[in-house]
């Protein structure tokens, strides 16, 4: 795990569906950190620090890529 960081921050569950449908699609490593957390305590999820996507270094261009994307069309991120 020393090898993922930060990429993204999300507040909400809901907001990441679509970013791991794409992730799963393209075969790239992640883990969500606090997503279950946040899924059962969702007003605590400023207090958590958000839903953190983390990713494998060697993904980092490809990921943001996918978050530019996605910010600029579908304006979820």
């Amino acid at each position: 795990m020393e090898d993922f960081q930060t990429i993204a921050i999300f507040n909400y569950s809901h907001e990441i569906v679509v970013l791991k449908h794409l992730l799963e699609q393209e075969k790239i490593n992640y883990f969500f950190e606090n997503e279950t957390l946040v899924s059962v305590d969702p007003f605590g999820s400023f207090a958590y620090g958000g839903i953190k996507l983390k990713i494998h270094i060697n993904d980092f261009e490809k990921v943001q890529e996918f978050l530019d994307d996605l910010n600029n069309n579908l304006k979820i991120v």
